[in-house]
């Protein structure tokens, strides 16, 4: 094999490009346009599903859990009809002045999330409470949702 030497040779400049410059408003691009896409299908903002949430049931009540860290109490409502609980809330958005951010993943906004009771409750008796960034609603279960021993007789 031949080498060819080339006459013109001259040193080509390098320019790196620093992958990570401008990368966090691509990223905020990105969220709000699939925001703006899947809300209407979701009948949700994508951020609800960046709330954890347990929901359990005891012999008594059903329970639901969700966290909500930094959320304000008067940033948050809660309403059931039938057996479908809907919490919806705001986490304020912050002056974005002087901030380059790196990696922005918190929440912020509006959010609303919808979840199936698996019992009916009674609507009047429903306790609500925020401690250290989780809201706890305990809901009583109905008279008809609660298990009951059926007696057995022979016959």
């Amino acid at each position: 094999m031949a080498m060819v030497r080339a006459q013109d040779a001259r040193p080509v400049p390098v320019q790196r490009w620093d992958l990570t410059e401008g990368a966090g408003s691509l990223f905020r691009e990105f969220d709000r346009l699939f925001e703006q896409l899947a809300s209407p299908m979701l009948n949700t903002s994508s951020w609800a599903y960046g709330y954890p949430v347990d929901l359990y049931e005891t012999a008594d009540n059903v329970v639901l859990e969700m966290a909500v860290p930094g959320v304000h109490v008067q940033d948050l409502d809660v309403s059931v009809e039938g057996r479908q609980l809907t919490i919806s809330g705001t986490l304020p958005n912050v002056a974005d002045e002087g901030r380059r951010y790196w990696l922005q993943t918190i929440p912020r906004g509006q959010f609303s999330r919808t979840v199936s009771l698996p019992a009916s409750v009674e609507l009047d008796n429903i306790q609500a409470s925020v401690h250290e960034g989780l809201l706890t609603l305990t809901m009583p279960k109905a008279a008809a949702a609660k298990a009951r021993k059926i007696e057995i007789t022979s016959g």
